[in-house]
């Protein structure tokens, strides 16, 4: 039998689910040294978590395993792109591919590929730090894998 994945709202998830997502993200933030000891917080069962915890991922973990290409357009401007890239690493985004084209008007396309599994935040937030970066004209994502 083939794995069917769905996506659900929170509220119709029974309680034992939800506690696991949420033993999930305090390990994944550091909020707890132990699985004993985030359990014991959130008052889930160590069975239960370890029941659920490889068949549930919140969304935004689903979108972080993945490698992410962003298309950006940077004033010719020196640094620029080294800001960029260590924004990026800030993150814990590892760049694995980068294409830059000749500045035209001022401007360059840039573009990135992206290992986003291990960063510490969603690609939105990335997003919306590489838009607010001096330079930077334009950036959003071309694609997805």
């Amino acid at each position: 039998m083939t794995d069917r994945y769905y996506v659900v709202r929170e509220d119709i998830l029974p309680e034992g689910i939800v506690k696991t997502i949420q033993v999930k993200e305090m390990l994944r933030r550091g909020e707890a040294a132990t699985v004993n000891e985030a359990v014991e917080r959130v008052g889930l069962s160590r069975s239960a978590f370890y029941k659920y915890k490889d068949a549930i991922s919140t969304f935004d973990q689903l979108d972080r395993e993945r490698i992410v290409t962003i298309s950006m357009d940077l004033q010719h401007r020196s640094g620029v792109l080294s800001k960029v890239l260590g924004l990026v690493a800030g993150f814990e985004g590892n760049v694995l591919t980068i294409h830059q084209s000749i500045p035209l008007q001022g401007l360059a396309n840039v573009v990135i590929s992206v290992d986003t599994a291990l960063m510490n935040t969603s690609l939105t937030e990335l997003l919306q730090s590489i838009r607010a970066q001096d330079g930077v004209s334009r950036a959003s994502v071309v694609g997805q894998g």
